[in-house]
């Protein structure tokens, strides 16, 4: 115990199995440990880097083992996989981590706050409301497509529509039909006021945090954005450069490279879709504003759009405005916006 250097841990529900080795790469210990016993353990064992996946929590386990002295660091199961030698049990997937972890150069999750995972856990219950909701419009289609009734497309006219179909007598729909129709239909309503309501929320928190309000500033970036960005960047100097967070947000090109001859594709599409989306969808805002403007920025973006297409300036802007906040996370950067009438993801 006393000569560990590096532990991996594989985390569960309720039996951990541990593996560690001395600097030399050694095993020195492999044994599983309950959930309730392994806080004590980690807490009187010798300071010693400590390597986990990154999964269900993760984020409790590190901030607890940082908080006895430990260094901590998660890495990405996929990243693990290929080092796990044998069938897949725990005993292998912890020594795996460790394999994995000796390697040079391998990339590493952030560790988050709780502040920073009670703003993703907003997100994350918003954006599942958005899909109920959507799900409950679709169903009420496809209900009444059933009858002959067909609903133009937009979820506006689901609200307007279905109460008046409901009230015409003319229509084949049975009573049971139009309560089961109603009962969606309320649902719909009754979650629009909860996506608002966390909307607020969001909106609000952005508007008390300096760190969002200064994310804000770039141009297509609004408070989904932004706070979604401080949520998941833990600290902004676990990244290289602006390249390499971008890169981390599927932002950059797939290459396929060979020989000496250089194949690059489209955008890799690595990291986390909710913000990639969001970085793109404010992207097209920009470039729809970009004909008005005459600044450098727009003008680049106008160049960009005439050159290679509407879709592939969105995305130069969504990697743009990466970089740029990863500059205003990393040096505390501020950014001068030329583009104060543009809509904002």
């Amino acid at each position: 115990m006393k000569n560990i250097t590096l532990l991996g841990i594989d985390l569960a529900k309720d039996v951990f199995q541990l593996h560690g080795v001395n600097e030399y790469g050694k095993k020195i210990l492999s044994k599983k440990v309950s959930r309730s016993a392994l806080p004590t353990l980690i807490a009187n064992m010798p300071h010693c880097k400590i390597v986990m996946e990154a999964c269900g929590s993760s984020n409790y386990w590190s901030r607890k083992f940082m908080s006895y002295g430990h260094t901590v660091s998660q890495i990405s199961p996929q990243h693990v996989k290929p080092f796990v030698q044998g069938n897949k049990n725990d005993k292998n997937d912890a020594r795996a981590i460790v394999i994995a972890a000796q390697q040079d150069g391998m990339p590493t999750v952030p560790t988050k706050t709780i502040k920073q995972q009670e703003m993703q856990m907003n997100h994350r219950y918003r954006e599942s409301l958005i899909q109920d909701r959507t799900a409950l419009a679709n169903r009420i289609r496809g209900y009444l497509r059933e009858m002959g009734i067909f609903l133009a497309e937009g979820l506006s006219q689901v609200r307007k529509e279905v109460p008046l179909l409901l009230e015409d007598a003319t229509n084949e729909l049975t009573m049971d039909m139009r309560e089961i129709i109603s009962s969606c239909h309320k649902k719909v309503l009754d979650l629009d006021h909860e996506i608002e309501r966390y909307t607020q929320k969001i909106e609000q928190f952005c508007k008390k945090n300096d760190m969002c309000g200064r994310l804000m500033q770039l141009p297509g970036v609004g408070p989904m954005t932004a706070s979604i960005i401080y949520a998941t960047v833990g600290d902004p100097h676990h990244f290289k450069n602006g390249r390499h967070f971008a890169a981390y947000l599927g932002l950059v090109p797939k290459e396929h490279s060979s020989g000496g001859k250089q194949c690059l594709m489209s955008i890799s599409k690595r990291g986390d879709r909710y913000i990639r989306g969001l970085l793109i969808h404010g992207g097209r805002s920009v470039v729809k504003g970009a004909d008005k403007k005459s600044d450098y920025v727009s003008s680049w973006v106008t160049r960009i759009k005439k050159e290679r297409g509407y879709n592939k300036a969105a995305v130069a802007v969504a990697n743009k405005n990466a970089r740029h906040m990863w500059a205003i996370m990393a040096y505390d950067d501020k950014y001068i916006n030329h583009h104060n009438d543009i809509k904002a993801a």
